[in-house]
C-alpha cells in the first residue's frame, strides 16, 4: 500500500478491511455473483462510494475477497496442522483431516457448502484475473497437504498430492449430480480407498 492512497491512514485501513471481510462473506455465501458494490457496502455499513474509493473495480474488489477468504482458510489450515502431534494415524483419522484441509469443516449444511465452494473454483476459469492468485493458493495449499500427510506419518510427494487433490475433486463433483448429495461422503471413501491401497 503505497502513502497517500485511499487505504493509507488506519481509518482507511479498517474501512478497507471492513469491506474485504463483507465481500468475502458475501462470496462465501452466494458466489461471485454475489459481490456487488452495493452488497459489499451494506453489508460493511458503509456508503455505497465507498466501494469505488477503496477498490479500482469491482474485479478489484472480488480478487480481495478472495485473497482474503483463500488465506484465512489457509491460516486455519496450519493452525489445525499445528495441533497435530506427528505420528502415525489410522487411515480414517488422516482421510478426516486431509477432507477438512480441501473442502472445510463438515457442517450440517455440509452439501450446500461444498457447492460453493467449487463453484468459486470452476468460476475462476472466467475471471483471468484471478488465475495467478489462485495458482498461488493452490501451490500454499498443496504445500499444507505434504506437511499434513508428512506429519501423519503419510509417505508423500507432489505427484500424490495431486493425484489425491484430483481424486477428490472428481468424486466431489459427481457427488453433487445426485437427487440427495452427499460430497464429503464421497470424497471420504474414495480417499480412503486410496490412502490404504497407498495411491
Amino acid at each position: 500500500m503505497s502513502a497517500g492512497s485511499p487505504a493509507s491512514t488506519p481509518k482507511g485501513e479498517r474501512r478497507r478491511q471492513a469491506l474485504v471481510e463483507a465481500a468475502a462473506r458475501l462470496l462465501v455465501e452466494g458466489g461471485f455473483d454475489a459481490v456487488r458494490h452495493r452488497a459489499v457496502a451494506e453489508r460493511a455499513g458503509l456508503p455505497l462510494a465507498s466501494t469505488t474509493y477503496y477498490f479500482r473495480d469491482l474485479d478489484d474488489l472480488v480478487a480481495a475477497a478472495a485473497e482474503h477468504h483463500g488465506r484465512g482458510e489457509l491460516a486455519r489450515g496450519w493452525a489445525q496442522l499445528a495441533e497435530l502431534t506427528a505420528g502415525r494415524r489410522d487411515v480414517d483419522g488422516v482421510v478426516e483431516i486431509v477432507l477438512d484441509q480441501l473442502l472445510g469443516p463438515a457442517t450440517e449444511r455440509d452439501a450446500e457448502a461444498v457447492v460453493l465452494r467449487y463453484e468459486r473454483l470452476v468460476a475462476t476459469g472466467r475471471r483471468p484475473h484471478l488465475r495467478p492468485l489462485m495458482s498461488e493458493l493452490s501451490a500454499d495449499l498443496h504445500e499444507l497437504l505434504l506437511e499434513t500427510l508428512a506429519r501423519c506419518g503419510i509417505p508423500a510427494d507432489h505427484e500424490r498430492v495431486n493425484r489425491l487433490v484430483a481424486l477428490v475433486d472428481g468424486s466431489v463433483v459427481n457427488a453433487l449430480i445426485e437427487v440427495h448429495p452427499d460430497p464429503r461422503g464421497a470424497a471420504r471413501r474414495m480417499l480412503h480407498s486410496a490412502l490404504a491401497e497407498g495411491l
